[in-house]
């Protein structure tokens, strides 16, 4: 019988892994719960209608279809037999392994305050992107409707929760989206008044660049018409608006981009875990006690020459590799890899149009420069041609007209938002003074 290993994830780890191993004489099994591959840098993109959900996002089936010792199963798990050496899945179904790879990501996390996701969605599935861009759009719309000034002012205020890059490139998108596309489009409402928040409760934005950097940041968005609020927490957070410190801040549209929590891999494998819930592995990222088990990117706490591994897209491709190469030569019987050690490619955030921050070491680099070397960055970590076409002809296009190739307000809410109706999408309600 063949060498049997099971991938739950198709993320950046789990696909590099499936990739690492083609040649290797045994079967190989992908589980995920949702069909497709997600390029998670560029999702805050989708979120603010700069791309579509196409151009981020590919079928797994259709990435491993030349793979025919890969099987491709759509599910969730719901736990790791570890006696047996089986994945356990809905209805009964159970996927015996020989090797078992696990990086299953994180979702986000709202420190104890999980009743706030409601109002506040955070930015981590193609799901939470179309969410967000549907009420950022639907606010712009039903302030063109509202009669009371209030109640404009409370729709055209965007607050995000968390400076962090994710937080950062999200509020420069929606203040260029207000301040410089959607003027021209609306006639009863100006979208030029819109107050766009970023929300930090730690002392600067980009806590992980070097301060120069992060005090750039600060001045561009500033700049870009983005209020930078540092130093006091989100305390409550309603459908009305938020609470910051004791001062209640109406804000009709809240992003939250604050924290991560891991999956419950931890609670499957009945492993330690760190404070987000990540896995403590060894250090070639196997569970301890357990060495048939890895335990990759997100999932992962992970070290390195004595500093944890972040949770970015290179660090989990770099782990990927590192697993394939250790089961492969497992089953090859060549000598392992031993530990993993990671290559820091350095952080990248943009902070608007034509500006961004890179650091690589002692190297920095801001500005129009460093939004070009961000840019094509991200087209090279993109699959397959005809992605990089797309998005690079998307960004062109958004750079020459100053428009947003992607602004379509699609599904439901499950739940009216204070100022909608329970009408299909209540911008046609009129306010009530």
């Amino acid at each position: 019988m063949k060498h049997r290993i099971v991938i739950v994830g198709a993320g950046f780890a789990g696909l590099t892994v499936a990739h690492g191993l083609r040649g290797v004489d045994c079967d190989i099994t992908v589980i995920d719960q949702r069909n497709h591959h997600l390029f998670q840098p560029l999702l805050y993109q989708v979120a603010t209608s700069m791309l579509a959900t196409s151009d981020i996002a590919w079928p797994i089936r259709s990435l491993l279809r030349d793979r025919k010792d890969v099987t491709t199963l759509l599910g969730k798990v719901d736990g790791v037999d570890r006696d047996a050496r089986e994945v356990i899945l809905p209805h009964g179904i159970r996927v015996p392994y020989d090797s078992l790879v696990i990086a299953t990501g994180v979702r986000h996390a709202y420190f104890g305050k999980d009743h706030w996701e409601e109002n506040a969605p955070g930015l981590k599935t193609l799901e939470d992107a179309t969410t967000v861009r549907r009420r950022l759009l639907l606010a712009f719309e039903r302030a063109e409707m509202s009669e009371d000034e209030a109640e404009r002012d409370a729709q055209l205020t965007f607050a995000v929760i968390g400076a962090g890059p994710t937080g950062v490139e999200l509020v420069g998108i929606i203040a260029e989206l207000a301040h410089r596309i959607l003027p021209g489009e609306f006639r009863r409402s100006d979208t030029r008044r819109a107050k766009v928040m970023l929300i930090e409760a730690g002392p600067r934005i980009l806590p992980a660049f070097g301060e120069k950097l992060s005090a750039y940041a600060s001045n561009a968005l500033t700049r870009r018409g983005v209020e930078v609020k540092t130093g006091t927490p989100v305390t409550e957070c309603t459908s009305d608006g938020i609470v910051l410190g004791d001062a209640f801040l109406p804000a009709r549209t809240v992003i939250w981009a604050a924290g991560v929590q891991a999956s419950p891999a931890k609670d499957w494998l009945h492993a330690k875990a760190d404070h987000a819930g990540r896995v403590i592995v060894n250090d070639d990222l196997t569970l301890p006690g357990d060495p048939s088990i890895f335990v990759l990117g997100d999932t992962a706490h992970v070290e390195s020459d004595g500093q944890l591994v972040p949770g970015v897209a290179p660090a989990a491709k770099q782990q990927g590799r590192h697993a394939a190469r250790t089961i492969r030569a497992r089953l090859t019987g060549a000598k392992p890899p031993g530990r993993f050690r990671y290559r820091n490619m350095g952080n990248l955030a943009t902070v608007g149009r034509n500006a961004a921050v890179i650091e690589y070491g002692r190297f920095q680099m801001k500005g129009l420069l460093a939004w070009w070397v961000w840019g094509i960055a991200h087209i090279y970590f993109l699959i397959g041609a005809r992605s990089r076409l797309f998005v690079s002809l998307n960004w062109l296009w958004s750079f020459l007209s100053r428009q947003n190739s992607a602004r379509l307000i699609t599904q439901k809410e499950n739940k009216p938002s204070s100022g909608q109706s329970k009408e299909a999408d209540g911008v046609a309600r009129r306010d009530r003074s």
